[in-house]
């Protein structure tokens, strides 16, 4: 108890002292015991000047702690309040393609639909002038036909079931194909400019052209031509039937997106839109539908508008939009996840995920030097095709199945057939 209040007059001493230091007292008036204590508590502390010391301090380096030896008070400070697990939220979806392949001479052409992927697996290229067939299954490379003189393709669509290919021409004229024999089956005109895009719905395939014309051609009579639409007053670049073949989009390099709905009892549309819609700045070329709601389009606009839209065509509203910041130049849901992809133009050439209906940026994949101009899905849902003007065709899986989710269907799956066959 006398160490302790010996300790603290000393401490009270010392900070006096050192205040005191700002209007130092006259040694005169300081009485010798004053002077005797300041001189011991100077040799006390390092031996130095009082003046230059702090009050306490160690005379060597304070000893580390014991081998060993664990603060329990640590725990405090670096407790965290998250769990010691944390649920993925994202699936791996790979930053490079799983194959390049090349693409000489296809054409630099923002209005242009050049690629398709058939339901059979084969993937139609359209390269100048010439038709190139690429089985995706076994690798095999076909040359289905050339165009003579200045004719270049322009547009190509498979048909839903089959092995029938649709080809526009810049003469005007849409060629329809067996791509199982390779041979043609007819050439059907109507169009005064060149056929920009192609759309089956069952029997009918729509054309889109430069004009502005949509036709809607019944491939299975000798008089091909069922009705014509005359809104557009640019190319129809957009031509998209939804996956129930109630309506048809079409866009136009006059920034127009109209919505057509289905005569009644027919796969061709009325000759009057159901909804004129005015919001994209600039050409809308990238259209598609929802796969699980058919109501649903996705429209995305040039250079100058750079948004995705997102429609009600039951309604005609527009019900949310993303501003990319790049022009958009086509667009593809995923079978697999609430998803979607867009491809873009200036000024990154990339792809970009995004997740529906947050529209949240999910990721990007990059490597195009020059603008996506194309997308195209694979029959199994798994992976999109990218057509760039690098002249180059890019194959990337980003919309593989979990595996951890795909073993799980599977081993669920497997009871249930174990469970029929067990029924006598």
């Amino acid at each position: 108890m006398c160490v302790c209040v010996c300790v603290c007059v000393c401490v009270i001493n010392v900070i006096a002292y050192q205040v005191n230091q700002e209007q130092p007292p006259d040694d005169e008036l300081k009485s010798p015991t004053q002077k005797e204590i300041e001189r011991i508590m100077s040799e006390n502390l390092h031996g130095g000047d009082i003046k230059n010391m702090r009050i306490l301090s160690y005379r060597n380096k304070a000893p580390g702690a014991p081998d060993g030896f664990l603060n329990p008070l640590k725990v405090v400070y670096s407790h965290s309040k998250a769990p010691a697990s944390v649920k993925r939220i994202s699936r791996y979806i790979p930053q490079t393609p799983d194959r390049i392949l090349d693409a000489p001479d296809i054409m630099d052409d923002y209005y242009l639909n050049l690629i398709d992927w058939s339901p059979n697996n084969i993937l139609a290229v359209a390269l100048g002038a010439n038709m190139y067939l690429w089985n995706a299954g076994t690798g095999k490379i076909q040359q289905l036909l050339t165009l003579e003189g200045s004719d270049y393709v322009c547009s190509v669509s498979w048909i839903q079931e089959g092995s029938s290919l649709a080809v526009g021409t810049s003469m005007g004229v849409v060629q329809l194909w067996d791509c199982s024999s390779l041979r043609q089956i007819r050439a059907m005109g109507g169009h005064s400019a060149r056929v920009s895009s192609l759309s089956w719905n069952s029997y009918i395939l729509s054309s889109g052209s430069r004009s502005g014309q949509i036709i809607h051609h019944d491939v299975r009579q000798r008089d091909h031509c069922v009705a014509e639409l005359s809104c557009h007053t640019q190319e129809v670049c957009g031509l998209k039937w939804s996956p129930d073949g109630r309506y048809l989009a079409s866009g136009g390099n006059d920034n127009m997106l109209y919505i057509w709905s289905a005569v009644a009892g027919q796969a061709y549309s009325e000759p009057q839109p159901l909804h004129a819609l005015s919001s994209h700045q600039a050409a809308v070329k990238a259209l598609a539908w929802c796969p699980w709601q058919p109501n649903i389009l996705a429209s995305g606009g040039g250079t100058a508008d750079r948004c995705i839209r997102f429609w009600n065509c039951n309604t005609g509203s527009c019900f949310n939009v993303i501003d990319t910041k790049s022009q958009v130049c086509a667009l593809q849901w995923s079978t697999t996840y609430k998803e979607f992809i867009s491809g873009h133009g200036y000024a990154n050439n990339q792809l970009v995920i995004w997740k529906y209906p947050s529209m949240t940026k999910v990721t990007e994949l990059t490597g195009h030097t020059a603008r996506v101009l194309h997308l195209a899905m694979s029959p199994d849902g798994t992976t999109v095709l990218s057509a760039g003007a690098d002249e180059t065709l890019r194959l990337w899986k980003c919309f593989a199945p979990d595996p951890v989710k795909k073993k799980k269907e599977t081993t669920d799956s497997k009871a249930t057939i174990s469970l029929f066959h067990g029924i006598r």
